[in-house]
């Protein structure tokens, strides 16, 4: 989950890839940064301002959805992105709104996908992607000794894919933990969302790494998980760290 605020998004520079075409879209708090076989920038931005007149909508009927911290019940008519958030927050047992950034991502990443056959949606560091070759997508976890120098390798095979980051040193996502990166994979990057939000409130220090990862594996939906606290690191599941090539 992302918070109102801007901040430079250095980290979208480490991007090498030269097949996709990359542009932005800047709507309120979302802040996406895609890439897709053309530019696809017009669909997007009506992606984007479509979800949020159903998301806003919903809030101004249902205000609690907007400030709960834990799940939140509703309507079975909601909007089907609303009703993913919910999903998602029950699953992983923090408020709606911590899977908003990879809802939107996944939702305008399904929707370029009628026009595109690979596509990658970052939004503030939650991503939804699906691809043909073999992706790198590199690892910030703010001062900590791997920021920067580890990557992600995503197979096309492993896509769709939802690959979300929450941190409680970097950024302004609402956490209450001490990871510098808790970075969780599912194919719904909604439920990547909540769930990196949740690991990342369980985590205080490298001691409590081990009970996050326990806490994932009883999560049904999610297929991998990286920890880094400073110089210590956890990882399960089905996730591949390689060491990012830098210029």
């Amino acid at each position: 989950m992302k918070q109102p605020g801007f901040e430079p998004r250095l980290y979208r520079a480490w991007s090498k890839d030269t097949d996709l075409v990359s542009f932005t879209v800047v709507v309120k708090e979302t802040d996406l940064y895609i890439r897709a076989r053309r530019n696809l920038r017009k669909k997007a931005l009506d992606e984007v301002l479509k979800q949020r007149k159903l998301l806003e909508g919903y809030i101004a009927r249902h205000p609690g959805f907007l400030t709960a911290l834990e799940p939140f019940p509703v309507d079975s008519d909601a909007p089907l992105i609303v009703r993913e958030m919910a999903i998602a927050s029950t699953k992983a047992g923090v408020g709606p709104m911590a899977a908003v950034a990879g809802a939107i991502a996944e939702f305008v990443g399904k929707e370029l996908l009628h026009y595109t056959t690979e596509v990658i949606v970052e939004n503030g560091g939650d991503i939804f992607l699906k691809h043909e070759k073999p992706r790198l997508i590199g690892v910030f976890a703010g001062t900590s000794p791997y920021s920067g120098k580890l990557a992600l390798k995503i197979e096309p095979e492993e896509t769709p894919l939802g690959v979300c980051t929450s941190s409680g040193t970097v950024g302004h996502s609402l956490s209450f933990g001490k990871a510098d990166a808790a970075i969780v994979l599912s194919p719904s990057a909604a439920l990547a969302d909540a769930a990196a939000t949740a690991v990342g409130n369980l985590v205080q220090t490298a001691d409590d790494m081990q009970k996050a990862i326990e806490f994932v594996k009883g999560v049904e939906g999610l297929t991998g998980i990286a920890i880094i606290v400073g110089d210590k690191m956890a990882v399960w599941g089905k996730i591949n760290l390689v060491r990012r090539e830098t210029p």
